[in-house]
């Protein structure tokens, strides 16, 4: 059980660090990443990328981001739907059910793209530049539960 959980920490530590310009919204900017593509050019900077690593890296990400544009429309009618569907004056807990599956299916489809897209990504680096990336990526978790921590205790003090 152990190994599981590194293995699915280990997993969204790198696709956290090598593929954060793949959202499934429109973010602008030459490689739409907007600010998820600057953390990615950082990230870049962090193991010395050489220039053909980035280009083809962006290029990756470029593409992933694209595939995924069409499944963000699609989320975005979902959600609508689904709002439409709970303000009825009778709630159909049926519709809203298949509503549901229906989303869950595009998270899986984006999470598939996503999770290509990292591999792919982590092809085109070395195995001590992705090990680096991990190293950052763990200590860049670590801070983040840190202040989630700090946060429920003001919440408790409370």
């Amino acid at each position: 059980m152990k190994t599981l959980k590194t293995l699915v920490l280990a997993s969204a530590l790198v696709l956290a660090a090598a593929a954060p310009a793949v959202m499934a919204r429109p973010m602008g900017g030459p490689d739409h990443g907007g600010m998820h593509g600057m953390r990615m050019m950082e990230m870049l900077d962090d193991v010395d990328a050489s220039d053909a690593q980035r280009q083809q890296i962006q290029q990756i990400m470029r593409t992933a981001h694209d595939d995924l544009k069409a499944q963000h429309q699609q989320g975005m009618a979902l959600r609508h739907q689904l709002m439409t569907l709970w303000a009825a004056s009778q709630i159909d807990a049926a519709a809203i059910e298949a509503v549901r599956k229906q989303q869950a299916t595009l998270h899986e489809q984006a999470s598939v793209r996503m999770t290509r897209a990292m591999v792919e990504a982590g092809r085109v680096l070395t195995p001590a530049q992705r090990a680096k990336v991990a190293e950052k990526g763990a200590k860049r978790m670590k801070r983040m539960q840190e202040r989630m921590d700090a946060m429920k205790e003001r919440r408790g003090a409370q």
